[in-house]
C-alpha cells in the first residue's frame, strides 16, 4: 500500500509539471514515512512543504493542492492536512491485509529486492591473522560481517565474501617461532621462552605435530638458537628489548633450519591454525567465498607492480635507505613506509596492493569489515589507491568495535599472545550460536559492546533472540494444536476471510509485516544489520500481544482459517528475518 501511495504522490508531480505548475525537468524523492502514532494516519509526507517555494503558496495550500490531484483510491479511508502541511493517509484495515497474500506466495522469497541489481560486492570480514584461535573479540566482526552479506544478497547485490589470509609478515614468523622452541623444549632443550613469544597451548599441540611427523629432523642446539641474540626485557630491572630479542631469534632460526626446514614449521603452524579458523566459523554460521593470501600477493609480483606504480606517480621517495608513501600529501599526519632499509614489505605496502587487486577483479564496491582501531588507517588506504589512479570511493570501511565478555562481573583477558583468551569455541559452547550471532548484530557495529552471558542464556522475554524464536515456535504449537483438533490449516481459506481480522493487533501485524521489504533495502544501505534485528522484536512483539489477547483457534471456522493465515505470514517474515542474522527458527523451545 505504501508502494502504491508513493506512486499516486509521483503522478501529481507529473501532472503538476504538465500544468506548468512546476518545472519540467524538476526532479524530488518523494518521502513517505511511516507514522509512529496512529491517530495520525498510517503513513505521511512532507512533499508540500518541500514544493512550497516552487509553487509560490503556502505549504498547507500546496497540500490542498496536492490533494486536488490525487486519484481516488479505495483502500484510502481518508487523507487528512495536518500541521503547518503535512499530508496523512489513512489506509483501510481490509487493504492492510493485502500483504498476508504477498508474504505466503513469496515464502522464503519476501523481502527480496531488486535494490543492488547489476552490482557486484565484495566483502572482507575477520581476517584474523592466523597466530591463533579466534576469540570473542572476532565474533563480533564475523558475525556483523556474514549478517551484511546476507542482507545485501536479499537486497539483490552481487556478494562475494572474502578472508583475507595474513600469512606473510613478521606476525607468523613470530609464531613460526614460537613453534619451533616449543619443539625445541617437547625434544628436551632447556631455556627461558621469550616474552613476546606465542604462549597458548595450541603452540605445544602444533609442536608436538611436528614431532609425531619429522621426529628430531629439527632440532638444533640451544646455544646456537640465541647465540647473539639481544637480551629479552626483565620487568624486575625493566631492561631488555622484547622485539629484538624476538627479531633476532627468528634470524637465527631461519640461518640454522635453513629455507625449506623453516618453511615446513612456518607452514605447520599456519595450516593448523587456519583449518581451526575455518572449522570454528563455520560452526559459527559464517562462510566464504573465497580464503586471499598475502603470500599470493608478494609471489605474484602485485605489491611490486603497486609500488611501481605509486612511483611512477611521484607518490614514492627514498629516505634512509626506506621506500615512503607521500600520504602527507592527503592530509595524513607523516608519510608511510612501504619497504623497509632492511628490504621487507610493510603490512601497508600489502594493503596497497591487496586493494588494488580487488578493483581489479571488476568489484564496483569494495567493503572492508575492520576493528574500530584500524580507523586511523582508512584514509591511509584510500590515499594510495587515489594516488595510483583508482577510484577511492568505491571503498567502504565499516569499523566493529570488539565486544567485551563479562563472566562473574569481570571482564576476560583476550591477548592472543599471552595465551589468555577467551575463543570463540568456549563462547558459541557456553551460549549457544543462536545466542551469539544475535547479541553481537544487535546493535550498531561502532558502538561499545558489552556481552552479557547471563542474559545470553537466559530463557526469558528480557533475552531478546529467545523473545523472538519463542514468537516461531508459539506460531507452530498453535498450528500443531489446530491439526490436533481436526481443523486443518487452509491458507486459501484464510486468505478469502481476511475480512474477518477486525482486531487492532490484526491491523498492526499487518503493517508490521508491510514495512519488511523497505526495513530490508533500508538496513543494507546503511550496512545495518540491527535494524533488522529491532524490525524482529517489534514482530514478535506484536505476535506475543495478539496471542496473550486473542483465541486463534476458534469455533467459526472463516475467522479461524483468517486468524491462522495470518500468524503463518507473521511465521514465515520472522524465519526470513532471523536467516538474515545467521540465526535459527526453532519449531519448538
Amino acid at each position: 500500500m505504501k508502494q502504491q501511495i508513493a506512486d499516486h504522490l509521483s503522478g501529481v508531480i507529473q501532472t503538476l509539471k504538465a500544468e506548468g505548475v512546476l518545472p519540467a525537468d524538476y526532479q524530488v524523492a518523494i518521502n513517505l514515512d511511516n507514522t509512529k502514532d496512529k491517530a495520525n494516519g498510517d503513513y505521511a509526507t512532507n512533499l508540500a512543504m518541500m514544493l512550497t517555494k516552487l509553487v509560490g503558496k503556502p505549504p498547507r495550500q500546496v497540500a490542498e493542492l496536492i490533494l486536488s490531484h490525487l486519484p481516488k483510491d479505495a483502500n484510502i479511508e481518508k487523507i487528512e492536512i495536518a500541521g503547518p502541511g503535512f499530508i496523512n493517509f489513512f489506509v483501510k484495515d481490509t487493504a492492510k491485509f493485502d500483504v498476508v497474500e504477498k508474504v505466503l506466495s513469496a515464502q522464503a522469497l519476501f523481502g527480496q529486492s531488486t535494490l543492488g541489481s547489476g552490482q557486484k560486492v565484495l566483502l572482507e570480514y575477520v581476517s584474523a591473522n592466523p597466530t591463533g584461535p579466534l576469540h570473542v573479540g572476532h565474533g563480533r566482526g564475523a558475525a556483523y560481517g556474514a549478517s551484511v552479506a546476507n542482507l545485501l544478497k536479499v537486497a539483490g547485490y552481487e556478494v562475494a565474501r572474502e578472508y583475507y589470509v595474513n600469512d606473510a609478515g613478521r606476525q607468523m614468523d613470530i609464531l613460526a617461532a614460537s613453534t619451533w622452541l616449543r619443539y625445541l623444549a617437547l625434544c628436551g632443550a632447556e631455556f627461558k621462552f621469550p616474552s613476546n613469544g606465542y604462549k597458548g597451548d595450541y603452540v605445544y599441540d602444533i609442536a608436538s605435530g611436528l614431532i609425531e611427523e619429522y621426529g628430531e629432523d629439527f632440532v638444533r642446539p640451544v646455544a646456537q638458537v640465541f647465540e647473539g641474540v639481544a637480551a629479552d626485557f626483565d620487568a624486575a630491572t625493566q631492561t631488555g628489548d622484547k622485539e629484538q630479542h624476538i627479531d633476532d631469534v627468528i634470524i637465527n632460526a631461519k640461518t640454522l633450519l635453513g629455507e625449506a626446514h623453516y618453511r615446513v614449521v612456518f607452514d605447520a603452524a599456519l595450516n593448523s591454525i587456519l583449518e581451526d579458523i575455518k572449522q570454528d566459523l563455520g560452526e559459527f554460521g559464517v562462510e566464504f567465498d573465497g580464503w586471499f593470501s598475502e603470500r599470493s600477493l608478494m609471489d605474484s609480483g602485485v605489491i611490486d607492480a603497486a609500488i611501481e606504480k605509486l612511483q611512477a606517480a611521484d607518490k614514492i621517495y627514498e629516505k634512509d635507505g626506506a621506500l615512503w608513501f607521500r600520504s602527507t600529501d592527503y592530509g595524513d599526519e607523516k608519510d608511510r613506509v612501504v619497504v623497509r632499509d632492511n628490504g621487507v614489505k610493510t603490512y601497508f605496502a600489502s594493503d596497497i596492493a591487496y586493494h588494488l587487486n580487488k578493483l581489479q577483479r571488476g568489484f564496483d564496491t569494495l567493503i572492508d569489515i575492520w576493528g574500530s582501531d584500524h580507523h586511523g588507517y582508512v584514509p591511509r588506504v584510500k590515499a594510495a589507491m587515489t594516488a595510483m589512479g583508482v577510484n577511492a570511493d568505491a571503498l567502504n570501511v565499516l569499523l566493529v568495535q570488539f565486544a567485551i565478555l563479562y563472566r562473574g562481573g569481570e571482564k576476560a583477558s583476550m591477548s592472543t599472545r599471552s595465551g589468555e583468551f577467551v575463543t570463540l569455541r568456549e563462547l558459541r559452547d557456553e551460549v549457544g550460536k543462536d545466542a551469539a550471532r544475535y547479541f553481537y548484530v544487535q546493535r550498531r557495529s561502532e558502538q561499545h559492546m558489552d556481552f552479557d552471558l547471563d542474559l545470553a542464556k537466559s530463557q526469558s522475554n528480557d533475552n531478546p533472540v529467545y523473545y523472538i524464536q519463542y514468537a516461531h515456535a508459539r506460531i507452530s504449537r498453535v498450528l500443531e494444536q489446530a491439526k490436533e483438533k481436526g481443523y486443518a490449516v487452509d491458507a486459501l481459506a484464510g486468505l478469502a476471510h481476511l475480512d474477518q481480522l477486525t482486531l487492532a493487533h490484526e491491523a498492526d501485524l499487518a503493517m508490521l509485516l508491510s514495512k519488511y521489504p523497505e526495513q530490508i533495502e533500508r538496513a543494507a544501505l546503511a550496512y545495518e544489520p540491527h535494524q533488522i534485528a529491532y524490525y524482529l522484536k517489534d514482530l514478535a512483539q506484536g505476535l506475543h500481544a495478539y496471542y496473550n489477547a486473542s483465541q486463534f483457534i476458534v469455533e467459526e471456522a472463516p475467522l479461524r482459517a483468517a486468524r491462522l493465515t495470518l500468524i503463518c505470514a507473521v511465521q514465515q517474515v520472522l524465519k526470513n528475518g532471523l536467516a538474515i542474522l545467521g540465526v535459527s527458527a526453532p519449531e519448538k523451545m
